[in-house]
């Protein structure tokens, strides 16, 4: 026997709910609808049979006739070559060379008259290449137009200036090294003592260069990457002191 399956029971249950029904808007159709519809038919309707219902049959006149569908040739007109030697109007009379021309107006005789009186001299130019390149010869740089200047020669003006500044330069700093001089402040590095300085520093140098040499090849611990560093930093130190010395010839040095 199948059981009657009873629904839950509720308070929400004991009342009936009421249906709503929900009403659909009308369906839409377009204001066109018949005409398009009449115009199928007609257009159906004209159609029917195997092409159209009514075709004009040819007239037998009106055969296909020879060369009938071939181009023609336009037809003469009056411009033709014909009608110019044919033309009963005739020209006005060729002016008499005695006749002056009207205002404004320029013959091929005037033209001819002031054209030829100076010819036109063509410009000097210079090819520089096999295909025919030219430019002109002014612009080429084979023209010596600067040599021939007045200024030609010359120091320019801010060299000078450069020069003589560089010249209140020195002379001031020679004042300035005689003043210490005198006052006793400065002494000169004779040529003995500047070479055995020079020879001490490269012999210091070399010192330097040979145990940096003698150094591992791994720097795995801080005490040889520093002891590294300190080498590097000396003979570049001693680098720059060799360079300077050799550069001057005269050397000043403090008495204290």
């Amino acid at each position: 026997m199948s059981e009657v399956v009873h629904p839950r029971e509720s308070v929400y249950n004991l009342l009936p709910e009421e249906k709503v029904h929900v009403q659909k808007p009308p369906r839409y159709m377009s204001k066109f609808r018949p005409m398009v519809s009449l115009e199928e038919k007609i257009a159906k309707d004209a159609m029917r049979t195997m092409g159209p219902a009514k075709v004009e049959v040819p007239s037998p006149d009106k055969y296909l006739k020879k060369h009938s569908k071939e181009a023609k040739p336009p037809e003469k007109t009056l411009c033709s070559k014909e009608e110019r030697h044919t033309c009963a109007m005739k020209k006005p009379p060729v002016p008499l060379r005695t006749e002056m021309p009207p205002m404004g107006i320029h013959t091929k005789r005037d033209f001819l008259k002031t054209a030829t009186v100076v010819p036109m001299k063509p410009q000097p130019t210079s090819v520089d290449s096999n295909k025919g390149h030219k430019q002109l010869l002014e612009d080429s740089g084979l023209v010596p137009k600067y040599i021939k200047k007045k200024d030609y020669g010359e120091v320019p003006e801010y060299l000078q200036q450069r020069n003589e500044e560089e010249q209140r330069a020195q002379e001031a700093y020679d004042n300035y090294v005689k003043e210490q001089k005198e006052r006793g402040a400065m002494k000169h590095l004779s040529d003995e003592d500047r070479e055995a300085v020079l020879e001490g520093l490269k012999k210091n140098w070399d010192e330097l260069h040979h145990e940096y040499q003698g150094l591992s090849l791994v720097t795995d611990t801080l005490s040889k990457k520093a002891h590294k560093e300190r080498l590097e930093v000396a003979m570049k130190q001693l680098e720059n002191d060799i360079n300077l010395i050799e550069r001057f010839k005269t050397i000043y040095i403090p008495n204290n």
